[in-house]
């Protein structure tokens, strides 16, 4: 798995984010640049999205296997209010948008992750008109000084990855 990232970072962004972002018609960057700040990792010394990540209850897991979050994704929808439990690359919560899945361990699968989040950062872009402002419904539609710190971090993710884009170097 980490060879498969770190080769798909040497294309930026990688394919599967191309393709999502593609399918919602919203910029590849924005898209990535949410899965960086959602559930990014150092790899090597690159900053990676990681697929089989949670947050239950405000702590951040992350699993080396995807049948390994899956069974502590179960286990925490059993014990949390799913309002509590974000998910994946795009860390989605299954509180709010589980029903855009077909079941909870499906918002595991990267592609998937990837169209609900694209999906949801297109809806926030139609209403505010640009992508920051997108990112920080995206994270907090109810705005407030969450949102505003997601937008900043946002912004430097999305700053950094225009920058590496440029250069064609992996962020």
């Amino acid at each position: 798995m980490l060879t498969m990232l770190a080769a798909q970072a040497d294309e930026l962004p990688p394919p599967a984010y191309q393709l999502a972002a593609h399918d919602a018609s919203i910029p590849s960057k924005v898209l990535f640049a949410i899965a960086l700040q959602e559930s990014g990792i150092r790899v090597r010394d690159q900053l990676l999205p990681w697929p089989w990540t949670l947050n239950i209850a405000g702590i951040p897991y992350r699993f080396t296997t995807r049948a390994a979050a899956c069974h502590a994704l179960l286990q925490a929808l059993a014990r949390h209010d799913a309002k509590r439990v974000d998910v994946g690359l795009g860390q989605t919560n299954l509180g709010y948008h589980g029903q855009r899945f077909p079941s909870p361990c499906e918002a595991l699968d990267p592609y998937r992750n990837l169209a609900v989040t694209a999906a949801l950062l297109q809806e926030h872009h139609a209403v505010t008109g640009d992508w920051v402002s997108a990112a920080g419904r995206y994270h907090r539609p109810a705005g407030g000084t969450p949102a505003a710190r997601y937008r900043a971090g946002f912004s430097q993710q999305l700053e950094r990855l225009q920058v590496s884009f440029k250069q064609g170097t992996p962020p």
